[in-house]
């Protein structure tokens, strides 16, 4: 067998990721907020970008002789620069030429980085304190546990515990000393109370009376291990009887089950007398942690990308441009430097940057209203009469409609907001599985979830609805056809108990 060698003229295709497409389909993925984060790292990093916070009549209104326009390439600037100038130039003006091409370029972005945006200015306010510091923000379980602990009479040791244990409590202000799994895949020893009693320094043996002394502190129960423990601190607390403490002691199982009279049997005493000692026990805090949040829900605001609008009997799309950045080339600053032949180069490559970022930006805005679009088409329904006509849809359909990849309409819809006349919604809340209906079109999954959320809020609460008489109920009343399991799955996503758990226990 002979060997050669040859030269093959092959003819292929293959997508080649440029600069400019992989910066497109970051800024595309991006939330408002992240972009907004985005655009101040660029005005920071790059002397030809300005940036104006206007309303969008002040935009439109822009003359066409502003100081900041939009992006031209560099050789357009470079053929206006190198025509010839008419008109009288006096000494003053020759001046300032030469002092421009002497600018330290590393002081000009250093000033960049530390100028105020337009409007930042403070006026008259100067010595008032930012507004910052006149918030106000919900005290969390931690500082509030730990307020309590500076307070209390515990030795060094024993504070050290008591900082441990406060470490150690979950999101409901239970005890959690689980293990789980290391950063290869290795398991993690569960902790025990010696443990950390061993890293506090403290004597084992003194530790649980140390962590009786923190569950009294304010929430009563926090730092318990379950939800018995976290009872029973409460009911020896509040002072509660014996049959009282039997009940959380030996028979919550039962309590849960609605089962009162297996209590009567097992404790020998009267139903009434079991019926009180229950509404007792209900009266109890089964979450420490309900009043408390690592995250103050009133800070929490979604400011929507784009708004849809009922003009007449056609629905506008708008883009939500309030608050952001126009970003525009400072052509003033371009023309003077590229008369600098060395700052020439630096200009060109940071004007090319500019000008992606600009089209970029552009090209997000006007891909979000074109998805926002097609979607408004095909929810038009939902969008004048609510949720229960909402539409099945998938990523296809928006796709094949704007002509885009459904990995773009992913990227699109992700941590968007749209505002309608029904609410705010992420536009992901469109996409939807279909249920096959009898005699009709196929609904939206999520237009099921709302109609079965609907049934058991207007069932009767001493006989509630069971999951197969849901199914039935929507048969019969809206042709809507689904298994019982997949009742029990819808629920369980709303957060609504199984129908023995739902019964009216008194």
């Amino acid at each position: 067998m002979s060997m050669e060698m040859k030269l093959q003229v092959k003819l292929s295709q293959q997508l080649v990721m440029t600069p400019q497409l992989v910066q497109a389909i970051r800024l595309l993925q991006l939330s408002r907020l992240e972009l907004v984060d985005e655009v101040r790292k660029e005005l920071d990093g790059n002397p030809v970008l300005a940036d104006e916070i206007v309303e969008p009549k002040e935009a439109a209104a822009r003359p066409e002789h502003s100081n900041s326009v939009p992006a031209e390439s560099p050789n357009d600037v470079q053929t206006r620069n190198n025509e010839p100038e008419t008109g009288h130039t006096d000494m003053g003006q020759r001046e300032a030429e030469k002092q421009v091409k002497d600018v330290d370029w590393e002081r000009y972005l250093e000033n960049q980085q530390l100028r105020q945006p337009v409007g930042a200015t403070r006026s008259g306010f100067d010595e008032l304190p930012p507004i910052e510091q006149n918030y106000t923000r919900v005290t969390s379980l931690r500082e509030h546990l730990e307020w309590q602990l500076q307070m209390a009479d515990f030795l060094e040791s024993e504070r050290n515990f008591a900082m441990l244990v406060i470490g150690n409590l979950d999101e409901k202000g239970y005890l959690d000393l689980k293990g789980g799994t290391g950063p290869n895949g290795e398991r993690i020893p569960d902790l025990t109370i010696e443990d950390l009693a061993r890293e506090a320094e403290l004597d084992p043996e003194d530790a649980e009376e140390v962590l009786r002394m923190i569950q009294r502190f304010d929430p009563i129960g926090v730092a318990s291990r379950d939800l018995r423990d976290c009872l029973m601190v409460q009911a020896e607390t509040l002072g509660f009887d014996e049959v009282e403490k039997a009940i959380i002691r030996d028979h919550l199982p039962d309590v849960e089950r609605r089962n009162l009279h297996a209590i009567v049997r097992a404790l020998g005493v009267p139903l009434d007398e079991v019926i009180d000692a229950v509404q007792e026990i209900q009266k109890l805090e089964s979450v420490p942690a309900r009043n408390f949040s690592e995250v103050d829900d009133r800070t929490i605001a979604i400011t929507p990308d784009v708004y849809v609008i009922k003009d007449g009997d056609r629905f506008v799309v708008t883009d939500n441009d309030r608050g952001m950045q126009r970003l525009y080339i400072n052509d003033g600053l371009v023309k003077r430097m590229l008369r600098d032949p060395k700052a020439k180069e630096f200009i060109n490559e940071k004007l090319r940057s500019a000008q992606w970022l600009i089209r970029a930006i552009e090209q997000r805005r006007r891909t979000i209203i074109r998805v926002t679009e097609s979607i408004v088409e095909k929810q038009r329904e939902f969008l004048e009469r609510g949720v229960a006509y909402l539409k099945p849809m998938i990523l296809r359909d928006v796709a094949e409609s704007v002509g885009m990849h459904e990995s773009t309409i992913s990227r699109v819809t992700s941590n968007k907001y749209v505002h309608t006349p029904q609410g705010l919604f992420e536009l992901k809340y469109f996409f939807n599985s279909s249920i096959q209906r009898i005699g009709e079109e196929d609904i939206a999954s999520e237009s099921v979830k709302q109609a079965i959320k609907k049934l058991i809020g207007e069932e009767d609460k001493d006989h509630p609805l069971s999951d197969q008489a849901i199914v039935k109920m929507l048969e019969d009343k809206d042709g809507i056809r689904i298994a019982r399991r997949t009742v029990a799955k819808y629920r369980e996503m709303l957060g609504i108990l199984s129908s023995a758990k739902r019964t009216r226990l008194f």
